[in-house]
């Protein structure tokens, strides 16, 4: 255990509160047999066999060169092993670098190249997808899961090798500080190239303390299902270890899943991202919805109907706002009345909706979300190696979300859309997500997106990309019908399109770009060549 950091400012934490070795250490000390990680079939690994563990792979790590301040790539899917690695890298002092399991081609060439790293740790049904590519800097693979294909030029280890005594352990050059650098998470590239987000370990302490999470504690169990290289994968290991909690690592999402994964983890605590609470809603009513252990359930977006799932499942409900490169700037009280709220600012955080010109906008008005933190360290360190990136995103000393917000005058923030999915029809702006929120609330409809698609003389139609509940079908005149009484009549789409399922990150966001590239397909529903015409409101 390190010597306690004397910190001058006593809004940075202490070095034994949030650099994740020395917090292992403590946890292993106080609560050596209490569970950290729960797994789906019932296992538990303790904070002690753990912290043991991690050692044995953090001097494998050592033995291949890896040394404090070293990036390391991972690239793995959501399994105790990677959750293993992870720790091992910022055990050392190096800096954990993980990758989308999904990238391939020029983008995963691009962010090995933009990260640096000379390891990469893999799975080894992913490593074919590294021959065809400039892998950059990278020397060495450390294979994880089977036989893998050998690539030119790269030295080839199996995870197993790792496995080494911790006498061998290397003395840190000097203790981790910090503002140190835990982690590069990439940005999910659907503005531009995707950018590496540096986050130091004080940052993830804020994002994932108590004031971002009060309704988590030590006795909890925090069931994740989002992966370890997004941050809401990342924030449940890292606010549990600080907690002396307990995580549940629930691999992939399905609705088939969720609830089977909740009992064998005793799961208190998890997230649903995006439609996972729409999936699980719209299942059919069972006679053991409330046989769980699970009573809190923070909801982003909120939808409309929480109170339906809350009063079904017998969970409390919050919501939030985040991104990578912030801390969770708002968050709501149990079960928010203000409908469709992200919450409210948290204690620690400016926040300002503003124009374009960075000049602030009256309660009400909608505009860029911008944050800084009262705190050193408190959100990102910028983009690795894009300075002009960050410099954009940095100006006027705030962080710039590119998200679209309102606040009233109570004091509650609203989400109106990313800036980069409004949709601009006959003069007027329109939200996706509003749209999106009332194509929901069919009863037939699974999941959507709304995009923009170019009109024929100028500005933009609406495409609405539809998926129904299994067993259920939808006819586009139908949604019409359900959507004309609870829409203004410009937001109305005139194009329906059904698919099965619709694109989507392992994150569970749908990408939308792959939509907007597609356009209007042959099997895209047109109100106008239907001959449907939809009249405006006449007033007075």
């Amino acid at each position: 255990m390190t010597d306690a950091t004397h910190n001058p400012d006593p809004r940075v934490p202490a070095r034994e509160d949030c650099v994740m070795r020395y917090v292992l250490e403590k946890q292993a000390d106080l609560h050596p047999d209490r569970p950290y990680i729960r797994l789906p079939d019932g296992r538990a690994i303790g904070y002690r066999a753990f912290r043991n563990e991690v050692m044995r792979m953090a001097a494998g790590l050592a033995a291949l060169g890896v040394k404090q301040g070293d990036h390391v790539n991972v690239w793995m899917p959501n399994t105790v092993d990677i959750v293993r690695v992870w720790f091992a890298i910022n055990w050392l002092g190096a800096v954990y670098v993980p990758i989308n399991t999904a990238y391939r081609g020029n983008l995963l060439a691009h962010v090995i190249a933009n990260g640096d790293a000379r390891v990469m740790v893999v799975a080894a049904d992913l490593v074919e997808r590294l021959a065809p590519i400039d892998r950059a800097a990278l020397t060495t693979l450390v294979v994880s899961g089977g036989d893998a294909p050998t690539i030119d030029g790269l030295r080839r280890v199996s995870l197993a090798e790792l496995d080494a005594d911790p006498a061998t352990l290397p003395p840190l050059e000097r203790a981790i500080e910090p503002w140190d650098v835990q982690s590069i998470i990439y940005t999910s590239g659907t503005t531009g190239r995707s950018k590496g987000v540096l986050s130091s370990y004080a940052h993830m302490w804020h994002m994932s303390g108590l004031e971002a999470f009060p309704m988590l504690g030590e006795e909890d169990c925090y069931l994740t299902f989002l992966p370890f290289f997004h941050v809401g994968g990342t924030l449940p290991v890292i606010g549990m270890l600080n907690r002396g909690g307990t995580i549940g690592i629930g691999g992939d999402f399905t609705t088939e899943a969720f609830w089977p994964a909740v009992r064998a983890m005793n799961a208190t605590y998890t997230i649903l991202l995006g439609v996972m609470s729409n999936f699980l809603s719209k299942r059919p009513p069972a006679a053991d919805d409330r046989d769980h252990t699970l009573r809190k359930v923070t909801m982003i977006p909120l939808p409309d109907d929480w109170r339906t799932f809350a009063d079904r499942f017998d969970t409390k409900v919050w919501t939030l706002f985040n991104m990578t490169e912030i801390n969770v700037p708002i968050v709501s009280d149990p079960d928010p009345q203000a409908i469709g709220t992200c919450g409210r600012q948290r204690p620690g955080n400016e926040l300002r909706i503003v124009d374009a010109n960075d000049c602030e906008v009256p309660a009400g008005a909608i505009g860029e979300l911008m944050v800084r933190s009262e705190a050193p360290w408190a959100l990102n360190s910028g983009y690795y190696k894009d300075a002009e990136a960050t410099v954009k995103a940095w100006r006027n000393g705030w962080f710039h979300t590119g998200d679209a917000f309102r606040r009233d005058a109570d004091g509650n923030y609203f989400f109106v859309d990313r800036m980069k999915d409004a949709i601009r029809r006959r003069g007027e702006n329109i939200s996706s997500f509003e749209v999106e929120a009332e194509i929901l609330a069919h009863p037939k409809v699974r999941e959507c997106a709304v995009v923009a698609v170019p009109n024929e003389l100028a500005e933009d139609d609406v495409l609405a990309v539809v998926a129904t509940v299994p067993g259920e079908a939808i006819e586009p005149l139908e949604l019409l019908d359900f959507l004309q009484p609870r829409l203004a009549h410009f937001m109305l789409p005139r194009y329906v399109r059904l698919l099965a399922d619709l694109p989507r990150t392992p994150t569970q966001k749908v990408e939308k770009y792959i939509l907007r590239q597609q356009g209007i397909t042959e099997d895209t529903w047109d109100r106008v060549k239907a001959g449907v015409e939809i009249k405006r409101q006449k007033i007075g």
